[in-house]
């Protein structure tokens, strides 16, 4: 799409980006100290916090790769979301309570901190700040693909630069989000996070809307899906499209391995009254439900679009939302929603930039036994550097944003989420347990990725989930352990 063709939809990204650097400017006056930039000086209120962690959670993975992993294999890919019902209770009302309480009564700025406050294990602190770094960079990779996916369809990029479009697009993408997390740290991310939670939202109900009026409503979405030869019944089935052990992996990594996403639960390190906990997963939830239906109707209605020749097949997945607001949608509400599309690539990639900056200049000193100096000069430049890093891992890893975006989620959950999950509340879990616990789930959901990447699984984890695998195996590993040890004293 040339630029000069729509004018709206360009000049809409280009203030949109704009703001978000100013934003970061304004915030790098209130950043003075590492509490400041790495948890926003633990100063936020209920709709701040809610609506931040929610768009850290739901990013290029949802609004770009979710579209995408359903035109790829159906509606397995809603799965992925179904535990969004009960996850935002589960999560605020357990390991919230506990990460808040730590947070003030000790130096806690980040999940290695709390496990140095719980346990006081160099050992497990240094592992999960491992985990955190390999989880944030690969998740910032997922992010940067998306947000070039966006631009590259915004701007015409590939017209006018031929396969040089994507990563170039890419490298804008990553400059904007590093400006302003560079400045503003994490006082910048939540701000950011607010804007970009409420257009959002205001964005998936504009498409969802579009999405089902261009379809024709949704039965005819659905009749037009499974009357077709490129999709049939089976794209509406969910457990058609992936092995049946696949499906339930989704189900339980997405569920379960929420309690281990540091982008999220770091956000409970900033709110500034516990009280409001309780009405945490009503703000959580609410906006994380708002933000599926462009999923789901984008879902439904491109494939749908595709069958009846209203729209030319997709020459990747993840073109699905660009190409949609493209073709079917006016101006102003193609506009809002690249706009949308950018807040929820650039919410989530603020806060792993930051997470994992912490990570490299405060986490693993401090696991070596060595005091950080400077943290929040050591921290910008982490920062810049990781972006770059994030680029190249996109670059390099080559498939759809999703498919990263779940290898990033499957790492943190798989090491995480039993540690936090049941670890903080047991006072039979040590930290070797925990050290032993992380290793375990890192290692294998590595080890068997990597296995995938090289076709060199077994034929039994056909259809095995990675990540599930890795996340029940730890889950099993600090069980068992946490039964053969003594009563911990420095219980939580």
């Amino acid at each position: 799409m040339p630029i000069l063709d729509r004018p709206l939809i360009a000049w809409t990204a280009v203030l949109y980006l704009l703001g978000m650097v100013g934003i970061g400017l304004w915030a790098a006056r209130r950043t003075r100290s590492p509490r400041d930039f790495f948890i926003a000086g633990q100063s936020l209120g209920l709709l701040v916090t809610g609506l931040a962690t929610m768009s850290a959670a739901f990013s290029g993975f949802v609004f770009v790769g979710g579209p995408g992993l359903t035109y790829r294999m159906g509606t397995s890919s809603f799965l992925i979301c179904a535990s969004v019902g009960f996850t935002p209770a589960l999560l605020c009302w357990t390991v919230g309570r506990r990460l808040r309480r730590l947070a003030a009564g000790a130096d806690v700025l980040t999940l290695s901190d709390v496990v140095l406050a719980r346990w006081g294990d160099r050992r497990a602190a240094g592992l999960t700040a491992v985990a955190v770094l390999l989880g944030s960079v690969a998740y910032l990779g997922a992010q940067i693909q998306a947000v070039g996916v966006v631009l590259e369809a915004v701007f015409g990029a590939r017209e006018w630069l031929g396969a040089l479009g994507l990563p170039a697009m890419m490298l804008v993408g990553v400059a904007v989000v590093a400006a302003y997390s560079v400045a503003g740290g994490m006082v910048a991310g939540v701000y950011t996070d607010l804007v970009q939670g409420l257009l959002m939202m205001v964005a998936a109900l504009g498409v969802f809307a579009a999405a089902v009026g261009a379809g024709g409503g949704m039965e005819r979405i659905v009749e037009s899906v499974a009357a077709s030869e490129r999709f049939g019944p089976g794209f509406l089935d969910p457990t058609a499209g992936v092995p049946l052990w696949t499906a339930l992996g989704f189900f339980f990594v997405f569920s379960i391995g929420t309690l281990g996403q540091p982008q999220m639960l770091h956000k409970f390190f900033m709110l500034k009254d516990p009280r409001a906990l309780r009405w945490m997963p009503l703000v959580l939830g609410g906006s994380q439900t708002v933000c599926l239906l462009l999923w789901v109707g984008l879902g439904l209605t491109v494939p749908a679009l595709v069958a009846s020749g209203a729209l030319p097949p997709l020459a990747s997945p993840d073109e699905a939302t660009p190409a949609f607001l493209l073709a079917f949608a006016p101006d102003w509400l193609a506009g809002l929603a690249f706009a949308g599309l950018l807040a929820a690539v650039m919410s989530t990639a603020d806060s792993f930039l930051n997470l994992a900056a912490a990570a490299l200049v405060r986490d693993l000193p401090r696991a070596l036994g060595r005091e950080p100096r400077d943290e929040v000069g050591r921290g910008r430049w982490a920062v810049a550097a990781l972006a770059i890093g994030a680029a190249v891992t996109a670059w390099l890893y080559g498939d759809l944003v999703a498919l990263l975006g779940t290898f990033a989620f499957g790492t943190l959950a798989a090491a995480l989420a039993p540690a936090m999950g049941i670890g903080l509340a047991w006072d039979r879990v040590s930290g070797r347990t925990i050290a032993l616990s992380i290793a375990c789930g890192l290692g294998i959901h590595l080890a068997l990725e990597l296995a995938g990447r090289l076709g060199a699984l077994p034929a039994e984890l056909d259809g095995v989930l990675p990540s599930a695998l890795a996340l029940g195996t730890s889950l099993l590993v600090l069980l068992g352990a946490g039964w053969l040890e003594s009563p911990n004293p420095r219980g939580a």
